[in-house]
């Protein structure tokens, strides 16, 4: 079993920034591992934000190419999304995911909402 402990969510103003982090339990450099941060609003579909490869490429969501950055810590087991110029729009419970070998596995997911 994998955990994936999630912490950084929050309020933040619109134009702010936030830091998401996602430790997990298992090698994420491991190859065919792949970490992901997904998003869900009320009343709207879960949809993927942002997602890192073992390799280290990474993929965006149109809606926040430019805004968000994934990464990873090369000393310990965890990804970050930083989140810059905050919208209300972004405002969702965000929840890490790892796939590895056809398996998936979900943190508990951290809301952020963005408002003044």
């Amino acid at each position: 079993q994998v955990r994936l402990v999630e912490s950084g969510g929050g309020l933040v103003q619109p134009g702010g920034s936030l830091r998401l982090s996602c430790a997990a339990s298992i090698n994420i450099f491991t190859f065919g591992v792949m970490v992901g941060w997904y998003r869900q609003a009320p009343g709207k579909q879960r949809e993927l934000v942002a997602l890192i490869t073992s390799g280290g490429s990474t993929n965006y969501a149109d809606s926040v190419k430019g805004r968000f950055t994934i990464s990873r810590d090369n000393g310990e087991n965890t990804v970050y999304l930083r989140m810059n110029s905050l919208k209300p729009e972004d405002t969702a419970v965000y929840s890490c995911n790892l796939r590895v070998d056809l398996l998936t596995f979900w943190g508990q997911g951290t809301q952020v909402t963005v408002s003044s």
